[in-house]
């Protein structure tokens, strides 16, 4: 009873949220301008199928490790793909509904399903391995490490299952709030550490091992008169490099964490269900409008703000090098310069919406439509070769 209750609040909160942006948003989303293009995109291969409605919200988005590439659709399919040239290297069939994943590592590929079910397959063969229950809906790839598939659940709840059969080690609960957006950032996995965040606007840190409470730190307080205005959600997959944690949240901030305690060393008022990346010097963010900003990493402060995609629906960014990459609701890519947020190249990936973040494999931008369809772009200098 208690996550049919829950899901019915995330069905509503959907609902919600997008009669509300309908009365405020009247704008149409921003037509693109021309631009002087130092980038030339070919789409290399597509491959897949099988995927779901647009309005599912889904975290499905392309794995690559050691060289293979991992796609999982809502229709069921699981495929290994060569990310060079897209043939298939074996292709996993059935009657799931896959609403998060593939993750991939330790032999296995992982994706949950909207049904609260997670699948482990062997990474080699394709061949199921294990099939458990978990009682939520999946919306986020889960996290493989340490002999644990780590998995995040609509209802507030992180799991460790055990790598060997699927059978659950630990368990870790947050309450959720009333009212949330559809959809959940993943887990992630740093050392023998576990970080996520949660609709209630707060980070966890838990021990690997044990499931134990680390550190909890709540990045953006709930407040407002009505619960669409208290709506916080962390929905974006934190990021970990080194001693620091990276974390936007809905309605709320963009910090920077201590990995070890969880405090707070800077932290700026920005609004994103998307999600952001980072390099060695800047954090990138796509907002809620679409407007993308590049803050400093050591303090928070903005280097530069693309608006040129209001209302596009972008997707978190990916960064390789000097070029950052967005995708929209009308499956196109974008990318920008990172040192100062200029348009440098544009390409249609084909299949319609993207609101997964692509991956970078190399000199391949890899995407996922959400019609299931993954498409390999590979980007040169313009005018080059």
């Amino acid at each position: 009873m208690r996550i049919t209750r829950i899901a019915g609040l995330l069905v509503l909160a959907v609902a919600t949220v997008a009669c509300g942006n309908k009365q405020k948003n009247v704008d149409p989303p921003a037509e693109l301008v021309a631009f002087t293009a130092r980038l030339e995109a070919t789409r290399v291969w597509s491959a897949g199928g099988r995927g779901g409605e647009e309005v599912l919200r889904l975290g499905l988005r392309p794995a690559v490790v050691d060289g293979v590439a991992y796609v999982a659709g809502y229709g069921g399919e699981i495929l290994a793909l060569d990310p060079g040239t897209g043939r298939a290297l074996w292709r996993y069939s059935s009657k799931l509904r896959f609403g998060g994943g593939p993750a991939a590592g330790d032999g296995l590929v992982v994706a949950g399903t909207v049904a609260g079910e997670v699948l482990a397959l062997d990474a080699a063969t394709g061949s199921e391995r294990w099939r458990v229950a978990v009682g939520g809906e999946v919306l986020a790839a889960p996290a493989i490490g340490g002999g644990l598939v780590v998995v995040r659940t609509v209802d507030g709840r992180l799991r460790g299952l055990r790598a060997a059969d699927g059978s659950e080690a630990w368990s870790y609960e947050q309450p959720v709030p009333r009212l949330t957006l559809r959809g959940n950032g993943g887990p992630v996995i740093h050392g023998d550490v576990v970080l996520a965040g949660f609709d209630s606007g707060r980070v966890v840190a838990l021990a690997l091992a044990t499931g134990d409470l680390l550190w909890g730190t709540t990045v953006a307080p709930s407040q407002g008169r009505t619960e669409i205005e208290r709506l916080v959600d962390i929905d974006s997959t934190v990021q970990v490099t080194g001693q620091d944690v990276y974390v936007v949240g809905y309605q709320g901030r963009a910090a920077m964490l201590a990995l070890e305690t969880g405090q707070i060393w800077w932290a700026r008022e920005l609004s994103s269900h998307r999600g952001l990346d980072l390099d060695e010097e800047k954090l990138y963010v796509t907002l809620a409008d679409s407007t993308v900003v590049a803050l400093r990493r050591r303090d928070g402060t903005e280097v530069w703000r693309q608006a040129q995609f209001l209302r596009r629906q972008l997707t978190a960014p990916a960064v390789q090098g000097d070029a950052l990459a967005v995708a929209d609701f009308e499956g196109r890519v974008h990318w920008l310069d990172t040192a100062t947020g200029a348009v440098i190249g544009r390409a249609s990936a084909g299949g319609g919406r993207i609101s997964s973040r692509p991956v970078v494999v190399g000199d391949l931008w890899l995407v996922q439509a959400d019609s299931g369809t993954a498409y390999a772009l590979r980007t040169r200098p313009r005018g080059a070769g």
